[in-house]
């Protein structure tokens, strides 16, 4: 590939699934064999069948891979060979030439769907009343063996070295200053991104704030109760539903074989966390519509990405560190949902942050720009009106 392609070229990118990965799709969904479950346990012992039948059958016959595309080819997209991967990201600039650049990046199993929804109103504040001095220039990457770019060919793809790769693919964009947003891995590749290249990052804003109390100190100092009551919650909510990490942290080739085989157990294994992570009341379609669970599946199931998007969980444990951040000194802001898979007080974040503003949210969970798009935008745009002001 790098031999035909000049590596530093950014290429117009289209999305187009030949009709065959789709007609071989609904081939598969065809033949489903589904598993026997005791009755009246739901998602207890892991994803419904009840609700996964329901899903199968309208990822066969109802939805419309081909709106998908349609949407994802609304925007401008690139890609750009950097470290030997083929980089796939969308580049949507503001028509206000003063935009502020940043940086959107999205963790597992989510991908660039999670951001079509609030591209826009970033992009421009006035379409819905808002600041004209509140819009970005955005860029939204695939990670490296997510979606639409390739698979790395070498181990050590950790999020540290995506980090890398983002940061060289702004300077190839042109963008000297600009800020950072991410949430699951977004929050981790984010906080490399900001705590190495801190003479380019101008603040990080999070929703997936991660840290423990600073080493040396009483965990407890500066927690309040309620903090106390949230992270225990969370803790007990998490604790049957973190095996995943565990089986992608060191067999995800294993692993893959199945999900890269079976549309079933892919959606199976990806809506359980669509359904565990989120703020619901048992359904997961009080937080998502299955148009937008299923073009998230799709899409690994189109790229045959599962795998190798499942392998930053591996590198993640295994790939040294070249350069740890220990703290990040630029301005963070850290969005703080109710129900997000983990809950770090903020005590404990000041040790590793430079935290300037923290949100506590009325609801919402793991998949923010999907379940609360309004809360994550109000928030980013407040976030960064206040960092430009500062400068």
């Amino acid at each position: 590939m790098t031999d035909t392609i000049d590596p530093e070229a950014i290429r117009p990118f289209t999305v187009d699934v030949p009709e065959q990965v789709l007609t071989d799709l609904n081939d598969r969904l065809d033949r489903t064999r589904l598993p026997d479950q005791i009755p009246e346990t739901g998602w207890t012992y892991g994803t419904d069948g009840a609700y996964l039948a329901e899903l199968l059958e309208y990822w066969r016959d109802d939805f419309d891979w081909h709106a998908q595309e349609r949407a994802l080819n609304e925007f401008d997209q690139y890609k750009t060979v950097i470290d030997g991967v083929d980089l796939h990201f969308i580049h949507q600039r503001s028509a206000n030439p003063d935009a502020t650049p940043l940086l959107l990046i999205h963790g597992w199993p989510g991908s660039v769907f999670e951001f079509t929804g609030i591209i826009d109103r970033l992009m421009d504040p006035v379409s819905d009343g808002g600041d004209p001095g509140d819009a970005f220039h955005l860029v939204i990457p695939s990670l490296p063996g997510f979606g639409f770019s390739s698979a790395p060919t070498e181990a050590g793809w950790s999020p540290e070295r995506m980090a890398d790769a983002f940061a060289t693919l702004m300077d190839r964009l042109g963008y000297e200053k600009y800020g950072v947003q991410g949430g699951d891995w977004g929050g981790i590749i984010g906080r490399s991104v900001a705590g190495n290249y801190p003479d380019h990052v101008i603040g990080f804003h999070t929703n997936f704030v991660l840290g423990g109390p600073a080493p040396g100190t009483d965990p407890d100092a500066g927690v309040t109760d309620d903090e106390r009551a949230l992270r225990a919650e969370r803790v007990e909510a998490f604790a049957e539903g973190s095996a995943y990490q565990d089986i992608q942290g060191t067999k995800p080739q294993t692993l893959g074989v199945g999900l890269n085989d079976s549309p079933a157990g892919l959606a199976a294994w990806i809506v359980e966390k669509f359904h565990g992570w989120s703020d619901n009341d048992g359904n997961v379609e009080d937080a998502f519509t299955k148009d937008q669970v299923l073009a998230n599946v799709t899409l690994y199931w189109v790229t045959g990405s599962i795998t190798s998007s499942a392998r930053i969980y591996y590198e993640f444990r295994h790939a040294p560190s070249r350069r740890p951040v220990s703290y990040v000194s630029v301005p963070t802001a850290g969005a703080i949902f109710p129900k997000e898979i983990y809950f770090t007080p903020r005590a404990w974040a000041e040790s590793r942050y430079n935290i300037v503003r923290w949100t506590e949210m009325p609801r919402g969970g793991h998949f923010a720009a999907l379940e609360e798009p309004e809360l994550l935008i109000e928030d980013v745009r407040a976030f960064f009106r206040e960092v430009r002001a500062a400068r």
